[in-house]
C-alpha cells in the first residue's frame, strides 16, 4: 500500500492522543522513530532561518545546510522558489541519515505575491467566501513557490488600536473573528493536505497578544479568565475547531507565566480541553526570550518549553542545544522529546512529503499560479469589498467618469505603501498606483496630481517606519512649497480627491503608536483643501482605526481603504468612480481619542450608567467627551440607503436545544443597487455575571437592486446563547433575552424572546 492510500485509511489528524504515552495511527512514523537517535528527535523539534527574506527578529541562524546534513533540523523559513526549496529537501533527503524532508514555511499574511488588502481590511468585507478564496490563493500561489506551512492566520482580538497588529488581525468581536478563522483554515488548507495547492495553516498567537497593555507590543497581558474565555479565545478555538494543523505560541504572559512555557496554555486549554491534534511552534525566538521575562537560563527555559508541551522552537536552538543535558539530569523525559517529535513527523506525512518530498518543487507552477490575471481580479475584487465609506457629503461620490480631479496628498502616488504591513512576499512595484488605477478606470477624466505633503515630516518618524526600505519620504521641496502647488492644481479642478494616511509600516509588528491620529503635516494639507469650497474626497489609507474627529467635522467626504494590496488603485478607482458600491463595514469601533481606549461595542454596563448624553456627576463619564465613540463597530455607509422593517422572531419562547429564526425587511431606499450587511445582536438581560450590553451574534451580506425589498433570516443557534460562567462551564441560562438588528453595533430594531 502506498503512503497516500495509508493516509486515506485515516482521518485527517489521526493522533490518539496528545499527551501521555500516546501513538501514531500513521505506522510509518512510529517505523521512523524506532531508527531515531535521541539527537535526530530533537534535531525536528528545530526550526531555522537562513535569512534572506524580512525577518521577524535579531537573529538570522548560522551554518544552516551543515546543521540540516546532520539531521539537527525539522524546518526552515525565508527559502522560496522551487529551484531553492528543492536544494534543501535535496540536502535533507540525499545528505542526512534517515532522509527526512523539511517543512519550508513562510508568513503569508494577506496574500503571496497576489497580495489582498490587510486582514483587518479583507475582515471589514464581512464577506466569508471572499476571504476563504484568498485563503485559497495565497495558497495556491506560495505552494507553487515551494512553501508548505504558512504563519497564518493571525486571530487575536484587539481592542487597542494604538497595538500596530491590529492590521493582522480581524479586529475586536471574538463571533466575527471565529468565523474569519474558520473561512481562512479552510482556504489554506482545504480537503486533503496531501494536494500540492494546500498547506499547513498555523494560528496564532496563542494566547492574548492583542491585549498588550498599553498597545505596545509584545507587553505584559493580564486578564482575568472569564474575560479570557468570553472575549478573547473564541477564535483560536474557532481554528481549532476547523482542523488547523499548526499553532504558534505568542510573546506575552499569560497569569504570569510566558506562552511558549505555559503549561496551562499549551497542554491543558489547547490539547486536552480543545482537543487540538497538531504541533506547537514557538515565535520567533520566543523561548529565547522567556529569559528577559525572569523565567531562568536558556536550559531552563527550553525544559519549560518542552514541559509545557512546545513541539518546536522558531530560530532560537534552546531546544538544539540544551535538552540532551536537560534529559541528562532528569529535568525532561526522552518521552517528551519523542511525542514532540512524532508530532513534526506527522505533520510532514500528511503534506505527502515522505512519499515526494519535492511536492513543492514544480519549477513550472509558478508560471501557471502566481500572480495570474484571475488572481488580481480577485484580489482588486476583496480590496473593493473591504473599503467602508464612513462619511458622505453632499453626493459627491460617486464621481463622473468626464470629472475634473485633483488627485492629491502623499499616499495617492506611493507605490511603496499600497501592499501594507506584513507584506514580505509581496512585490511594490507590481502594485497599481491610485494615479494609475484613476487613469484605467475613468480614462476619460482630466486628473492632475500632486503630492501635497509628506507622509510624515518628521525625519525620526520617518527613520522608525523606513527599516525595510523607504515607506515615508521627506521630499526635498519644502512643506509650503508642496501644500502650494496643491492648492493651485486644487482650483483648477471640479473636486478633490485626497489620498491620505498612514504609511504602510506605521502598523503591524513592533509598530505601536501612542498618538494615532493623521500626521501633522497631513492635516495641514486637510484644512487647506477643505477651506477651498470644493467637493473634497479624503481616500483614508491605514492599518488601524485612527481618531479622525476633526477631519470628521470637516465638509467631506470619507472613504476607508486600509492598505488594499496589489490591486489597490484599480479597486479604489473602481469605488470612487462608482464601479462598485462600497458595502465594507467596521470590525473595530473608531475612538474620538486615544483617552477613550479601550472602547468597543460589547462592552458592559456598570452600576452607574450615563443615562444621557448630557454630562451628570457621579455617573460613569467623561468631563471633556463623550462615552460614545466616533465610528461604532460595525459601522459603514454606502452610495445608496437601507431601510430596516418589520423584525419578527418565529416564536417567543424556545427551550436550551432549540433554534431561533430572525427575519427583518430589507429595503434599498435610494438610487444605487447595493449590498448590506445586516447585523444581529444579542443582550442576556440577566445571568450570573454580568452581560455586556450587546453582543454580534449573527450576520448577513445581501445584495438589493434599488427599489427592491428582500426579508432576510437569521438564525441563532443553541450555543449562540451561551457564555463561560464563574466556574468556567459553558452553559446558557434561563430568562429575557433581547434582540437588536440593524446596520451597525447602534441597531435600534428591537424585539424579546425568552429561554425556558
Amino acid at each position: 500500500m502506498t503512503l497516500k492510500r495509508t493516509l486515506l485509511a485515516v482521518t485527517l489528524f489521526t493522533t490518539i492522543t496528545w499527551y501521555g504515552n500516546s501513538q501514531s495511527r500513521i505506522p510509518e512514523v512510529e517505523s521512523l522513530l524506532q531508527k531515531m537517535t535521541l539527537a535526530e528527535k530533537i534535531g525536528q523539534l528545530n526550526l531555522l532561518t537562513p535569512g534572506g527574506g524580512i525577518a521577524t527578529g535579531s537573529v538570522v541562524s548560522e551554518d544552516v545546510e551543515g546543521k540540516i546534513k546532520a539531521g539537527e533540523v525539522g524546518g526552515i523559513f525565508g527559502v522560496t522558489g522551487p529551484d531553492k526549496v528543492r536544494k534543501a529537501q535535496e540536502i535533507a533527503v540525499n545528505s542526512s541519515r534517515l532522509k527526512i524532508p523539511l517543512l519550508i514555511g513562510a508568513d503569508v499574511i494577506h496574500g503571496y505575491k497576489t497580495t489582498f488588502p490587510i486582514p483587518l481590511g479583507s475582515a471589514s468585507s464581512w464577506d466569508m467566501g471572499l476571504i476563504k478564496q484568498s485563503a485559497q490563493i495565497a495558497a495556491k500561489e506560495s505552494t507553487a513557490d515551494g512553501i508548505n506551512w504558512n504563519f497564518s492566520p493571525m486571530v487575536d482580538i484587539a481592542r487597542d488600536p494604538r497595538w500596530g497588529r491590529i492590521a493582522e488581525g480581524a479586529g475586536e468581536d471574538p463571533y466575527l473573528g471565529s468565523a474569519i478563522a474558520a473561512a481562512m483554515v479552510q482556504g489554506y488548507q482545504g480537503a486533503d493536505l496531501s494536494a500540492p495547492h494546500t498547506m499547513l495553516a498555523c494560528v496564532k498567537h496563542l494566547v492574548l497578544y492583542g491585549a498588550a497593555e498599553g498597545g505596545r507590543d509584545y507587553n505584559s497581558v493580564d486578564m482575568g479568565k472569564v474575560k479570557m474565555f468570553n472575549q478573547y479565545l473564541p477564535p483560536y478555538k474557532a481554528a481549532v475547531d476547523a482542523g488547523v494543523a499548526s499553532a504558534m505560541t505568542s510573546f506575552n504572559d499569560i497569569d504570569g507565566i510566558p506562552a511558549s512555557g505555559n503549561k496551562w496554555m499549551i497542554t491543558d486549554l489547547l490539547r486536552k480541553k480543545w482537543g487540538f491534534q497538531g504541533f506547537v511552534v514557538s515565535d520567533y525566538t520566543s523561548v529565547n526570550e522567556m529569559i528577559a521575562h525572569g523565567m531562568g537560563d536558556l536550559q531552563a527555559v527550553s525544559a519549560q518549553a518542552l514541559n509545557a508541551g512546545l513541539d518546536m522552537d522558531m530560530v532560537g536552538e534552546g531546544f538544539l542545544t540544551t535538552l540532551k543535558k536537560s534529559l541528562d539530569e532528569g529535568k525532561i523525559t526522552e518521552e517528551q522529546i519523542t511525542t514532540a517529535c512524532r508530532r513534526i513527523l506527522e505533520a510532514k506525512y500528511k503534506l505527502g512529503l515522505f512519499e515526494d518530498p519535492f511536492l513543492y518543487s514544480d519549477e513550472k507552477r509558478p508560471e501557471t499560479d502566481i500572480l495570474t490575471d484571475e488572481n488580481r481580479k480577485l484580489a482588486r475584487t476583496v480590496a473593493a469589498h473591504s473599503f467602508v465609506l464612513l462619511k458622505k457629503h453632499e453626493k459627491t461620490l460617486p464621481l463622473k467618469k468626464n470629472a475634473k480631479i485633483a488627485l492629491l496628498g502623499p499616499l495617492a502616488d506611493s507605490r511603496n505603501n499600497m501592499l501594507g504591513t506584513w507584506a514580505p512576499t509581496g512585490e511594490h512595484k507590481l502594485a497599481v498606483t491610485v494615479l494609475e488605477g484613476f487613469k484605467n478606470v475613468a480614462p476619460d477624466a482630466s486628473i492632475t496630481y500632486a503630492k501635497g505633503a509628506n507622509i510624515s515630516n518628521d525625519p525620526v518618524m520617518a527613520k522608525n517606519v523606513n527599516v525595510f526600505g523607504p515607506k515615508i519620504e521627506i521630499d526635498e521641496r519644502s512643506p509650503d512649497t508642496l501644500l502650494k502647488e496643491a492648492l493651485e492644481v486644487a482650483k483648477a479642478s471640479d473636486v478633490i480627491v485626497a489620498v491620505v494616511g498612514e504609511a504602510s509600516e506605521m502598523t503591524g509588528e513592533a509598530a505601536s503608536r501612542t498618538d494615532i491620529s493623521i500626521p501633522d503635516a497631513q492635516k495641514k494639507l486637510i484644512r487647506a483643501l477643505a477651506k477651498t469650497g470644493k467637493p473634497v474626497v479624503l481616500v483614508l489609507m491605514s492599518g488601524r482605526p485612527l481618531t479622525i474627529s476633526e477631519e470628521y467635522e470637516l465638509p467631506v467626504s470619507i472613504l476607508q481603504v486600509w492598505h488594499p494590496g496589489v490591486e489597490a488603485g484599480n479597486a479604489i478607482a473602481d469605488v470612487v468612480f462608482g464601479d462598485y458600491n462600497p458595502s465594507g463595514k467596521l470590525t473595530a469601533t473608531w475612538p474620538r481619542n486615544v483617552g477613550q481606549i479601550p472602547i468597543y461595542h460589547s462592552m458592559k454596563n456598570t452600576g452607574r450608567p450615563a443615562e444621557s448624553k448630557e454630562f451628570q456627576k457621579f455617573k460613569s463619564n467623561y468631563l471633556d467627551a463623550p462615552n460614545s465613540p466616533l465610528l461604532p463597530f460595525g459601522h459603514g455607509l454606502s452610495y445608496t440607503e437601507f431601510e430596516y422593517s418589520d423584525l419578527k422572531l418565529n416564536t417567543s419562547e424556545i427551550g436550551t436545544d432549540e433554534a431561533l429564526t430572525v427575519t427583518v425587511s430589507l429595503k434599498n431606499t435610494g438610487n444605487y443597487d447595493g449590498e448590506e450587511v445586516v447585523q444581529l445582536y444579542l443582550r442576556d438581560v440577566v445571568r450570573s455575571i454580568t452581560p455586556a450590553m450587546r453582543k454580534l451574534k449573527g450576520f448577513k451580506k445581501v445584495f438589493l437592486k434599488k427599489g427592491e425589498t428582500k426579508l432576510v433570516t437569521l438564525k441563532l443557534k443553541p450555543e449562540d446563547l451561551k457564555f463561560y460562567n464563574s466556574d468556567l462551564d459553558f452553559v446558557a441560562e434561563p430568562g429575557a433575552f433581547e434582540i437588536f438588528v440593524g446596520t451597525d453595533s447602534n441597531a435600534d430594531l428591537k424585539t424579546s424572546f425568552h429561554l425556558k
